[in-house]
């Protein structure tokens, strides 16, 4: 190639022939958009990795097991050379130029006759951005651009956002931990009803004309009642708001997310629900402890602790529980952390059954007390640990890294 300014273009591929030559990582990384792209690829090497493989197996491309043959283009539109032999990047480098085909030489662009741009995808979009051969350079700014955008620092719309309710999923606790789409939405909203374990360090980011109404609930301390948080989300999105209710943890895991779902429905309020991480499995993995581990624990359980076993209103079998030999997850249980450490051992669990509690998990000021079932209550008083807490019980509670 020459010194000129490469000229940027979209290429329709769908359902057309594209041909890659090579089957090691560049090659995996190239088929996957193909495929994204609706391509009819077909993989030309010996051996390929196994997620290429995979993707043959799967049917979504064809793979010919053997090396590049002359020939092999006919028919392509679109041609990759990422064989780790340059010999053989040449040659169908030469084979595509004699067919008029465009074709990458990824071990040298300046071979080829098109270069792969560093990419990214927001929300519809996609961004390239080529360098003249400085690929960390082109991937740094392509980097860049798709954060201005989930951020908001960068708006890529000229339309208003239609009114609405996103129920946003934060996350734990730790702005970075919150989805690409929930913080998309969060940069977009006319109005934020937020959660006290929502990430706050997110709505500080909010724009000067962004209403934020605080609909924290303290444990056993003051809290907004759910109805009057459902009246909300319908008033402002029928005065032609946008409304994100920001929710710490997964909006349906002990969020009382369908309950807003519900109102919203009745009132006739269009909602778009995005997932988040759950802090039942974030918070431990952020202490070094996996929920689940090879041989050690087959069953994940997660209970929420806001009503005692033996209360009228528990819905939680403890005998069953306790007979487990898995997992527990106990959220909102350090109130009745006795309680349930008791029923669980009544039930059969041993009283030296590893336990652990994350206070604040993936925040500033996280802690993790390790413990037993036996003694698990009382060092929680004793380490006055308080809500948020999630609290783990079962052997992967016992494992170390080191």
């Amino acid at each position: 190639m020459t010194e000129h300014d490469q000229y940027l273009v979209g290429l329709e591929l769908a359902g057309r022939r594209v041909v890659v030559v090579g089957g090691g990582q560049v090659a995996q990384r190239r088929v996957a958009r193909l495929i994204a792209a609706g391509a009819l690829v077909e993989v030309v090497a010996p051996e390929v990795t196994p997620a290429v493989e995979g993707m043959a197996s799967a049917r979504e491309i064809t793979w010919t097991a053997r090396r590049y043959a002359e020939g092999d283009l006919d028919g392509a539109w679109y041609v990759i050379a990422c064989t780790d032999d340059p010999q053989v990047n040449e040659a169908v480098g030469a084979e595509a130029e004699r067919a008029r085909v465009f074709c990458v030489r990824a071990d040298d662009g300046s071979r080829g006759t098109a270069v792969t741009p560093a990419t990214g995808e927001y929300d519809g979009l996609t961004v390239g951005v080529l360098a003249s051969g400085a690929h960390r350079r082109s991937a740094a700014v392509r980097t860049a651009l798709v954060e201005a955008l989930q951020t908001g620092l960068v708006s890529d719309s000229a339309e208003p956002v239609q009114p609405g309710v996103a129920l946003v999923g934060g996350g734990p606790g730790d702005p970075e931990l919150i989805t690409v789409r929930g913080r998309r939405l969060l940069s977009r909203a006319d109005v934020v009803v937020a959660d006290r374990l929502g990430p706050r360090d997110l709505i500080e980011e909010l724009g000067p004309d962004v209403e934020v109404i605080d609909a924290s609930k303290i444990p056993y301390g003051r809290a907004m009642a759910q109805q009057r948080i459902n009246e909300l989300l319908v008033a402002h999105a029928r005065a032609g708001k946008f409304v994100v209710r920001l929710k710490g943890g997964d909006p349906f895991v002990y969020g009382r997310g369908f309950e807003e779902i519900q109102a919203c429905a009745e009132a006739g309020v269009p909602v778009t629900v995005v997932p988040g991480i759950t802090s039942a499995f974030a918070a431990p993995a952020v202490a070094g402890i996996p929920v689940s581990h090879r041989g050690v624990a087959h069953e994940i359980v997660v209970v929420s602790g806001h009503v005692a076993p033996g209360d009228p209103r528990s819905l939680t079998d403890w005998e069953a529980l306790g007979r487990m030999k898995g997992t527990i997850v106990l959220m909102m249980a350090v109130e009745r952390i006795t309680q349930f450490a008791a029923a669980l051992i009544e039930h059969g669990r041993p009283a030296d059954t590893p336990a652990a509690v994350i206070q604040d998990g993936t925040t500033r000021i996280q802690r993790t007390l390790r413990a037993t079932l036996g003694t698990v209550a009382s060092q929680v008083k004793e380490q006055e640990i308080s809500p948020p807490a999630i609290i783990v019980i079962g052997p992967v509670a016992g494992l170390t890294a080191g």
